[in-house]
């Protein structure tokens, strides 16, 4: 009777224990797997918040280029689109002299452009050069700009870094820096993106003629940023690691990778976000995959 006491005792200390240990491990599990979900989120939103910021301060490239050729080329953004709205008002501080400003005018009230997207307020662009030049600057400001229910901060700026050449000698390349200085986008939520970049962009196609319909641009270069979504508040910093390809005829990134890094991430962390914007053709649609896992997202 003694023995099966103790064995009795023993039985039920075991049992106490396994459950204490079962129990410990089911917590910790359940923990774990909460800080994964978190850290997916945050890397879905730092990597889906760099390519906002990509794709809409890519339009004001294509803008301020697209104007006409006395400022730059002419023809791309809103300005290769047919029935395209803002009201466009061009200011010379001296008769047909830089620095010119152009104003995009989209109106208080908006308008629908053919590309489906909604805008309105100004974009304000001061050219210092026609931007073919080498040298030439433009600069871009925003008052009260909206894509969508978008609101755009921030100042853009365009550089020709291209090598010297004197016409009529054909140009030996065309290369622009592309900085975006403290540039922000807020939604209604009250959510919003921060983004400063430093862009490199030089012509891979159509060099030799003068139309930009067969022009396609390479981009390289990096970025910092900063993501409020809901509870979430992200700060990240984005690499291209396989250069981006743009076709002034596309408003899209078509091809090419982003990878995106959580701040505070570590050297070894997996969280690390790569976005894959395809394999060349004109689309909004691209890959973010983390962690191994991939997801397709719709660019604005």
């Amino acid at each position: 009777m003694k023995l099966s006491f103790r064995s009795a005792a023993l039985a039920t200390l075991f049992f106490a224990l396994t459950t204490v240990l079962v129990t410990s491990c089911q917590k910790e599990n359940s923990q774990n797997g909460t800080e994964d979900e978190q850290e997916q989120e945050a890397s879905r939103a730092s990597g889906e918040a760099d390519a906002e910021a990509e794709v809409i301060f890519n339009g004001v490239f294509d803008d301020a280029m697209g104007v006409n050729d006395e400022v730059a080329m002419g023809g791309t953004g809103v300005f290769g689109r047919i029935n395209s709205c803002p009201t466009v008002t061009i200011v010379r501080t001296t008769a047909n002299a830089f620095p010119v400003t152009v104003t995009l005018d989209f109106g208080a009230a908006g308008c629908t452009g053919p590309d489906g997207h909604f805008r309105k307020g100004k974009v304000i662009t001061t050219y210092t050069n026609r931007l073919l030049i080498p040298g030439a600057m433009a600069t871009t400001r925003f008052e009260d700009f909206y894509v969508d229910s978008v609101k755009v901060q921030g100042i853009h700026k365009i550089t020709n870094t291209s090598t010297p050449f004197t016409p009529p000698a054909p140009p030996v390349d065309r290369k622009f820096k592309v900085e975006v200085i403290e540039g922000k986008l807020t939604k209604p939520s009250g959510n919003f993106v921060e983004w400063n970049s430093v862009k490199f962009i030089a012509q891979w196609e159509g060099l030799g003629t003068i139309t930009p319909i067969d022009d396609i641009f390479k981009i390289e270069g990096n970025a910092r940023g900063r993501v409020r979504r809901g509870a979430i508040l992200v700060l990240w910093e984005s690499n291209i690691i396989e250069p981006l390809f743009k076709r002034f005829t596309c408003r899209w990134i078509t091809r090419g990778k982003v990878k995106t890094v959580r701040v505070a991430a570590t050297p070894t962390s997996p969280w690390v976000a790569v976005l894959d914007f395809g394999n060349g053709t004109c689309d909004n649609q691209a890959i973010l995959t983390i962690n191994g896992i991939p997801r397709q997202i719709t660019l604005p």
